[in-house]
């Protein structure tokens, strides 16, 4: 396939203008003059330079690599449609649909958008992490910077003991389990030769615990609806855990929220000043 130059700035400068600040979790700011989004607004949320995103607009530069159209689809809101055919000018195969897929929704990325001040993650079927705001991080550490199966935070679990510290001891054995059975129940759907199943083989090399777990056959366990964490820095916080499921992706949006009024709420709070801070000295 060869690079369609002229149709693919035409359809990025068609994409920008349709987006507002607003529906990227931007703020509007005064005078403002131009239709939809800049340029530099657009290379912000794709992580690139400004200079490089305008000479795609411009049909200047070299054909962009596969991961700088992923990332500009992303920060696009692109669709799952739009995204392949934006793949297709840039002279690529469109990489694949369904559970495997990194590319979230623009519904789902809208939602996210708009929890700026609150934990919220965006993560797929096998527990990487897509999205985090802020506050998230704050209470977690920054788990969108693993490569490789530490992805997982399932695999993470079993690998390295770190992972647990988060957690308040007495909910380990139970999360053991259930990370266990939930990885069982995808790999037999997604069956075979599945991410998946090279993940559970993995583990079945690495982790004793995971092996004799595995043995057990347990599926279908639930995890609770409040989350119980341990922070180094404010102590215990038990959250309410809600979450949105993308059927197409196999994504879920999960926000955390704690009951007014209680010590984990007034944490919470403390929690989230930190992710703004952090998010400002960035």
């Amino acid at each position: 396939m060869t690079i369609d130059r002229s149709q693919m700035a035409e359809f990025l400068r068609r994409r920008r203008e349709a987006l507002q600040p607003e529906d990227v979790g931007m703020p509007r700011g005064q005078r403002r003059r131009t239709r939809g989004l800049r340029r530099e607004e657009v290379a912000a949320l794709c992580h690139m330079s400004t200079d490089y995103y305008t000479r795609l607009e411009q049909e200047r530069g070299p054909q962009p690599s596969e991961q700088m159209i992923a990332s500009i689809a992303q920060g696009l809101h692109l669709t799952v449609p739009e995204r392949d055919h934006l793949f297709r000018l840039a002279g690529h195969q469109p990489p694949a649909r369904g559970p495997s897929s990194e590319h979230v929704s623009p519904g789902m990325l809208r939602i996210f958008d708009r929890l700026a001040d609150t934990p919220a993650e965006i993560v797929t079927e096998l527990g990487e992490t897509l999205r985090q705001t802020p506050p998230k991080v704050a209470l977690v550490g920054d788990w969108t910077r693993y490569r490789g199966p530490a992805r997982s935070n399932g695999y993470r679990w079993f690998t390295d003991p770190a992972t647990r510290d988060i957690y308040v001891p007495e909910d380990h054995e139970f999360l053991s389990r259930m990370y266990a059975a939930g990885l069982r129940g995808i790999a037999a759907v997604r069956g075979p030769g599945s991410r998946a199943a090279h993940l559970a083989e993995l583990l079945l090399e690495q982790s004793e615990e995971f092996r004799t777990l595995w043995a057990d056959h347990e599926i279908g366990l639930e995890p609770d609806d409040v989350k119980r964490f341990q922070h180094p820095e404010v102590g215990r916080l038990d959250l309410n855990c809600q979450v949105l499921f993308d059927p197409h992706q196999s994504h879920r949006l999960m926000v955390y929220t704690a009951d007014p009024g209680t010590e984990s709420y007034e944490k919470l709070q403390m929690l989230t000043v930190i992710g703004a801070q952090s998010l400002s000295s960035s």
